[in-house]
């Protein structure tokens, strides 16, 4: 989807993976990092939310749950990281990063509510009055009082499946009286998700209902007497749609492919984020006339469509990604074509590293021309060993 944003916006990128390769360090099944453009994509969100009055957490799954580039992202002044679902707040907290948002897509389990309240994160995100009245008793417990938000919904919103979840709009007053009840909590905030998407129709990327849906419910917790101090709309936040979000009101939204270049909006590479990320394998065989490369970072809505080859003669070529069988395992890409077996090839789409079997290459130096490889790690963010060492930047 992205190859030509990536030809336009970071050609750099494409010559060290294929010079890391070409030296052995990397193998087939490899995103490779541009830690610098990470970086710089980083700081133009940041400078944008701060002139619109975001507050911006970072969303680490797309880039494999990295401990070390969270780091290096929060020493640019972000206010901390959002854990998707248990296992990525477990991930983080050994890698002793501040957890900020937890609960939000996937609640935190009875059993690791106390080690993850341990770390005092900002907020917690509840489904549930179960699982509010959990953390309320955990807070007495302990003395404190945990802050959190609400996940609502309303009919006709847009729920990706596995994610349906959330207070319905008809519930929410009754729901807020009982929480308001409980001693250990304190409700501060609502979010949703999807509140934005891109519409291929009209090219731009719009409000869906979610976000109409967080604002009648922030109506009605202020009705209740809740201070409302956080509106979480998460969901394709970028430089270009932080002034749209700010209009209607959010104070808080997550990036997460805009910190790799990777939102959808940015296909022609004519967004302020650059492309700093692409997949790298490499052709295994070939079978009835088309090529087969290494497989295990496919992501079934990543629109990957195109693919570069090259040769040993030094020449590269393009050719097209065949379709891929979402039901079956991705041990292989098939691809258009005869081409040489060993032949390096790379994609550029749009992923969730953390959801692959993928390693990831972190590299620095790629935009002053010198290239270093800082460190590999697996998609969940553990340190990848080579001959009992580890190859990380820790």
């Amino acid at each position: 989807m992205f190859m030509h944003a990536l030809n336009k916006q970071n050609p750099a990128l494409i010559e060290a993976a294929q010079m890391l390769w070409a030296q052995g360090a990397l193998l087939p099944d490899t995103y490779v990092i541009d830690v610098d453009q990470v970086l710089d994509n980083a700081r133009r969100l940041l400078a944008v939310a701060e002139r619109h009055g975001i507050a911006l957490y970072l969303m680490t799954k797309q880039v494999g749950r990295n401990a070390w580039l969270a780091r290096k992202l929060l020493e640019l002044g972000y206010q901390g990281v959002t854990a998707v679902d248990f296992k990525e707040a477990r991930v983080l907290m050994n890698g002793k990063i501040p957890v900020t948002h937890v609960g939000h897509l996937v609640q935190i389990p009875r059993n690791m509510l106390s080690s993850v309240m341990q770390q005092h994160p900002e907020v917690i995100t509840v489904f549930s009055l179960e699982k509010a009245e959990e953390i309320s008793s955990l807070a007495q417990r302990e003395g404190n009082v945990q802050r959190i938000m609400l996940k609502v919904y309303d009919d006709h919103d847009h729920l990706y499946p596995g994610q349906e979840a959330g207070f319905h709009l008809s519930e929410l007053s009754a729901v807020v009286q009982r929480i308001m009840a409980m001693p250990g909590v304190k409700l501060t905030g609502l979010t949703h998700f999807p509140c934005l998407l891109w519409q291929d129709v009209q090219q731009q990327t719009l409000p869906a209902p979610n976000l109409f849906t967080l604002l009648k419910a922030k109506d009605i917790l202020r009705q209740a007497g809740v201070e409302v101090t956080q509106i979480n709309a998460p969901s394709a936040s970028s430089c270009s749609t932080l002034p749209l979000l700010a209009k209607y009101g959010v104070t808080h939204t997550e990036p997460g492919h805009a910190l790799t270049g990777t939102i959808l909006a940015n296909y022609r590479g004519e967004q302020p984020e650059r492309i700093a990320m692409l997949y790298l394998t490499e052709i295994s065989h070939r079978f009835n006339g088309n090529s087969y490369c290494y497989g295990g970072g496919y992501y079934r809505r990543g629109r990957a469509h195109n693919a570069l080859i090259f040769l040993p003669n030094g020449q590269i070529t393009s050719t097209r990604l065949l379709p891929m069988d979402d039901a079956s395992i991705d041990y292989h890409f098939p691809l258009s074509g005869e081409f040489p077996v060993g032949c390096a090839v790379m994609l550029c789409f749009r992923t969730q590293i953390f959801a692959t079997r993928s390693d990831v290459a972190l590299v620095s130096g790629i935009q002053s021309g010198h290239p270093v490889l800082e460190g590999l790690y697996d998609s969940q963010g553990n340190p990848i060993l080579i001959n009992g060492e580890k190859m990380t930047c820790e």
